[in-house]
């Protein structure tokens, strides 16, 4: 009950402080080199800041308090606590930057970002850049923000601690962290986004890419092209499609493949072709993925003939080695995706697909002459199966 009431007092302190402005732009830029790996201070720099101080970074008389409430060892409580090392960091780096007005070596910021592993953790990581900033701000005159590399860890190390809303503010153009948004810090979270299936958290981060202004990369639309296929997200892909694609972003064969696969089992064979326009534009040649896609295109326009020629296209111009691949495929296109693309159809349009694709697969089956299919490689009476709406 102790600490719970003095957790309490802390907080009505708390809610008196009023936050501190800060006194500077953040679009200011200037061409200053900084020393150190992390990029946070010269020590050019650090020496004239000893002889002006003439403004102070204050820490609030309540942070002790809070400190010791945070590490109360209650047993009813269960609150998360910053690890001791993470605490210890924080501290040194404070007491460096408020106390002994001195610029605090590189590699205890460092340290701290890898020492992070929760959402506490995380908030004094905050705490600890924000006093660095003003210092910078203040004592040394230095206006730009953290450099890149550090960047990108912080948002890594908030993904690590699962504190994604506090990792979404490392993309935040204006923030009084010293932060730069970057596309490497939001792959950091669109990767979780992709283990996770989070289609919400994709699109927050696409939206705030946007906002602030961060320029899209071949390597985003690979991920994004993927959690959108994992979670059948079609539309969303058409438009981060269109906005990479009217963005310059040179896609990669890898977002062409999935993109193009999604449409194929959809049986979206305009846009299937549209993509492929798309394609060729910057390709000569074809992958195993969209061979086979513009293949599936064909085989919907009851075109077996141009199919197997396309597939042998594929065939001729992939090395050896890839053979393996190219059976593996042919063998989906026979078993797996008729079903696939019948069970995207409309109800009323089912039966009329199984009966094309019935006679239109074993078709291009035999006009692959060139192709050592294997003679085992039957598909099943799609007229005859009761297919789900």
């Amino acid at each position: 009950m102790g600490s719970r009431r003095l957790l309490v007092e802390v907080s009505r302190q708390n809610s008196l402080l009023k936050p501190v402005k800060n006194l500077f732009s953040s679009s200011y830029h200037a061409s200053v080199m900084f020393g150190g790996n992390a990029g946070i201070f010269n020590e050019n720099f650090v020496q004239r800041a000893f002889n002006n101080q003439e403004h102070k970074i204050q820490l609030p008389a309540c942070s002790m308090m809070l400190s010791r409430a945070l590490y109360s060892t209650d047993a009813a409580t269960k609150e998360v606590v910053p690890t001791e090392a993470a605490k210890e960091l924080h501290d040194k780096l404070l007491k460096s930057v408020i106390e002994q007005r001195t610029a605090p070596p590189n590699n205890l910021l460092w340290s701290l970002i890898e020492k992070c592993q929760n959402r506490e953790d995380i908030k004094l990581l905050y705490n600890v850049l924000e006093n660095l900033r003003k210092f910078r701000l203040s004592n040394l005159r230095i206006f730009d923000n953290f450099n890149d590399n550090l960047c990108r860890e912080v948002s890594k190390a908030c993904v690590r601690a699962e504190a994604i809303d506090l990792g979404k503010k490392t993309l935040w153009k204006h923030n009084v962290y010293g932060l730069t948004p970057s596309v490497a810090s939001a792959h950091n979270i669109l990767l979780h986004a992709k283990q996770h299936n989070d289609v919400n958290l994709m699109v927050d981060v696409m939206k705030l890419l946007k906002a602030n202004d961060v320029p899209l990369q071949p390597g985003t639309a690979d991920i994004v092209f993927s959690i959108c296929y994992n979670t059948e997200s079609w539309d969303l892909l058409c438009k981060y499609a269109k906005w990479f694609v009217k963005s310059g972003v040179k896609l990669r064969r890898t977002s062409f493949d999935t993109w193009m696969t999604f449409a194929a089992k959809l049986g979206d064979v305009d846009n299937l072709w549209k993509i492929e326009k798309v394609r060729s534009g910057l390709m000569k040649t074809h992958t195993i993925g969209s061979g086979f896609s513009c293949a599936k295109g064909f085989v919907l326009e009851r075109k077996p003939k141009e199919a197997a020629a396309i597939i042998q296209v594929v065939t001729q111009t992939l090395p050896d080695a890839k053979r393996p691949d190219i059976m593996a495929e042919l063998e989906k296109l026979v078993s797996e995706w008729p079903l696939e693309v019948i069970k995207s159809r409309k109800d009323e349009d089912k039966m009329a697909l199984a009966a094309g694709l019935q006679e239109d697969i074993p078709a291009l089956i035999d006009n692959l002459s060139g192709l050592a299919v294997k003679t085992d490689l039957k598909m099943a009476d799609l007229t005859k199966m009761p297919f789900e709406s």
